[in-house]
């Protein structure tokens, strides 16, 4: 962690930095590996950033990739994906998974085997398998060969072979087919040849169906392993079928069955749902605080509330389940708004639950770990702040506080301002300061014209290097009456350090104004958990 004010050493990457008038090496122009990671991080080769965005990537915006792949370059590329899915950098799957799979159907042999022998690290879950095979069927469209060859059909065939038996079990029966995909076409195409009696069993179940491994193992000499699934599969397939209240209830504690197992009719049940919520994932529980409230599931006073406020409050159980604190701040905001505008449910917020999920917005801010830089959070308060969030009913004075608060716990150097009308205001952001607090702090000055520069003017002109500016507004970035990268550019000179500038709309979708071969300008727009990892990536120097 660097202490207050200290002056960072700038240290450029190998190739497209320029060297300022002030003799400062600054790697301000994109190259190829920097237009890659930005790729995966978060789909677009671009400046820009809009959260909330499910579009899937297209070879039209993978023009560093394929120069490097064109170039020889990649084993280099298929690192760069294993890396992003390790440490957990990128916003979502979909760039990935689309990488690996043109990597995949390159005409260079080292760099396909790299891509196939990566498909289990990157392909977590049946999901992404399913995606990454319709992402190479779509990139073979229009040629004559088809994408089922010997490489793809060992790599399928691993990926079922190397899992535990249990393991595969609960994944071929959660997520079945996706993308136009199943368990049952990938186990057929790429002619799988169980490793194990296990797999042979998991493999014939899904394959030929439960009448027939029924058929196969009754009179079989079955191991302990063998017993095991089977008992699984049965029990997935009993509660398939089964009306009895009690004894869905019975199989769901006995086999630990999940929601993605039963039938809608079954999800009717308070019971049932009692029974689920004890095992549920923290991250699914808060997505379903306003259904159980309103199905009466949470009963004002009953042990069931009391159950779940204590999981919110429990920090070991945070910390496990790695739920961002924004994923917590969406949750408390949707159950505080007493309806869900999907599926018309209404319901009358918990206080004590509200409580809990307060309580857990901070506790989760503990399990971030800093990236120690310098920050300049920034709040336009230039307009009245009544605006929502694009995509969201969250209003946007109640964002921006938030995300100030987040950062300012998590880097011991931030300084929060607020500017308008040609002022900057310094705001204190005390450890203990509530979220409500937070608000009142940002909204009591006056607001005016919006000048997104000023914030960085101020640092300049007070001596403050600053290593990453966030600058916050709630007005279309198009619309801001000044761009701030020259003023970027001064302060970078005067401080001898490499800032970052990051231009944060959460009221816009998919505008920009940023300097597009400046690696340290990113843009977002909306509001989203993906939106602080890709700032802290690109405050990392990983995008």
């Amino acid at each position: 962690m660097e202490p207050s004010g200290s002056t960072t050493t700038v240290t450029p990457p190998t190739d497209n930095h320029a060297l300022s008038p002030t003799g400062n090496c600054f790697p301000c122009e994109l190259n190829d590996k920097a237009r890659l990671r930005r790729f995966l991080c978060y789909g677009s080769e671009g400046d820009s950033y809009t959260a909330r965005d499910e579009c899937r990537p297209s070879i039209e915006g993978t023009g560093a990739l394929l120069a490097m792949l064109q170039e020889g370059r990649g084993g280099e590329v298929v690192e760069e994906i294993r890396k992003f899915v390790k440490d957990g950098h990128a916003a979502g799957p979909h760039p990935l998974l689309f990488a690996l799979a043109l990597c995949s159907q390159h005409s260079e042999l080292k760099t396909r085997q790299a891509a196939f022998k990566a498909l289990r690290e990157v392909c977590r879950d049946p999901a992404h398998l399913f995606d990454f095979i319709q992402y190479k069927k779509e990139l073979r469209e229009g040629m004559k060969c088809g994408i089922w060859g010997r490489a793809l059909r060992k790599a399928v065939s691993d990926w079922y072979n190397e899992q535990d038996a249990m393991s595969l079990a609960r994944t071929v029966t959660k997520c079945k087919q996706r993308a136009g995909w199943s368990h049952q076409d990938l186990l057929r195409l790429s002619h799988t040849k169980p490793a194990d009696d296990t797999t042979a069993l998991i493999s014939k179940y899904v394959t030929k169906g439960w009448k027939e491994v029924q058929t196969t193992y009754a009179n079989k000499e079955n191991t302990e392993e063998v017993v095991k699934v089977l008992a699984y599969l049965e029990a997935v397939e009993t509660v398939k079928h089964s009306c009895d209240e009690a004894e869905v209830i019975h199989l769901i504690e006995e086999h630990r069955l999940e929601m993605e197992q039963l039938l809608t009719e079954h999800l009717k049940s308070k019971q049932v749902w009692r029974v689920l919520l004890k095992d549920m994932p923290l991250g699914s529980m808060m997505k379903f605080l306003g259904k159980m409230t309103a199905d009466n599931i949470l009963e004002r006073g009953s042990s069931d509330v009391t159950e779940v406020c204590d999981r919110l409050r429990n920090e070991a159980e945070l910390k496990k389940s790695k739920v961002h604190p924004f994923d917590i701040f969406l949750a408390t905001e949707n159950y505080k708004m007493g309806f869900s505008p999907r599926c018309k449910t209404t319901w009358v917020p918990h206080g004590t639950i509200l409580h809990a999920l307060d309580s857990a917005f901070y506790g989760s801010i503990k399990n971030l770990e800093p990236v120690g830089k310098r920050f300049v959070v920034a709040v336009d308060i230039s307009t009245s702040l009544t605006s929502v969030v694009a995509g969201t009913l969250v209003s946007t004075p109640t964002a921006v506080a938030a995300i100030a608060l987040v950062i300012s716990r998590t880097e011991v150097d931030t300084q929060v301002l607020v500017y308008s009308g040609g002022a900057v205001v310094p705001c204190t952001f005390p450890r203990e300061m509530s979220l409500y607090d937070a608000v009142s702090e940002l909204i009591k000055t006056p607001g005016g014209g919006t000048d997104c520069s000023l914030p960085i003017t101020w640092a300049t002109e007070n001596g403050k290097a600053v290593d990453v500016f966030i600058v916050l507004t709630n007005k279309p970035i198009w619309a801001c009456n000044a761009v701030p990268e020259e003023t970027l550019r001064q302060h970078r000179e005067k401080s001898g350090t490499f800032s970052k500038l990051v231009m944060w709309s959460l009221t816009s979708i998919g505008h920009t104004v940023a300097d597009r071969e400046d690696v340290g300008l990113l843009n977002i727009c909306g509001f989203d958990t993906a939106a602080l990892n890709i700032i802290r990536n690109l405050a990392q120097d990983l995008i």
